[in-house]
C-alpha cells in the first residue's frame, strides 16, 4: 500500500506545472487579476500550463501580415512573416521575435520538452521542438489562446 501512494504521489508530481515565481517577471499580478483579465481557457492555457484543442484556434489560418502579442501583457511575441502550417492545428513560428519570449525544461509527461512563455509577464505560450522548417528547423508550436493577432497596418 505504501509504494502504491509513494507511485501515485510520484505521476501527480511528475505531471503538476512547475511552479513560477511571480516575482521574477516584469509584469506580474494576483491570481484574482489574472482571473479577471483572461477567459477561463486562457487562464487554464496561460497560467497553468495547459493545452487548447488542435485545430480550434482561429489564429491558426490567420495569414494577414502583422503581429502576434501576448495575450496576458500585450508584448509583441511573433512576427506573422515567420509563421507557417505546421499540421499540428496550433498556430507555428519559426522564430519569436528578439528579446520576447523565455525558455525553461518542461519534465512533464515523462519526457523532457522545451516549453515557451512570454518574457515580460510569465504566461505559457506553448512548447519548441526540433522539427521546423529552416532557417532555424524549430517549431514554436503556439497555444492560439494565449495569443492575440494585431494586423500590419490595419489590414
Amino acid at each position: 500500500m505504501i509504494r502504491r501512494q509513494f507511485l501515485t504521489g510520484a505521476a501527480a508530481a511528475a505531471l503538476a506545472a512547475p511552479a513560477r515565481a511571480a516575482d521574477s517577471f516584469e509584469i506580474t499580478r494576483t491570481e484574482a487579476e489574472w482571473r479577471a483579465r483572461l477567459s477561463d481557457l486562457e487562464y487554464r492555457v496561460m497560467r497553468q500550463e495547459g493545452t487548447e484543442r488542435a485545430f480550434t484556434s482561429p489564429l491558426n489560418d490567420e495569414k494577414r501580415p502583422g503581429l502576434f502579442l501576448c495575450k496576458g501583457c500585450d508584448l509583441p511575441l511573433y512576427d506573422a512573416a515567420t509563421k507557417f502550417d505546421s499540421g499540428t492545428g496550433w498556430p507555428s513560428f519559426w522564430t519569436a521575435r528578439p528579446g520576447a519570449v523565455g525558455t525553461r525544461p518542461d519534465r512533464t509527461l515523462w519526457m523532457v520538452r522545451t516549453e515557451v512563455h512570454c518574457r515580460r509577464c510569465g504566461s505559457h505560450l506553448g512548447h519548441i521542438f526540433d522539427d521546423g522548417p529552416p532557417p532555424t528547423g524549430k517549431r514554436h508550436c503556439i497555444n492560439g489562446a494565449s495569443l492575440a493577432f494585431r494586423p500590419a497596418n490595419g489590414t
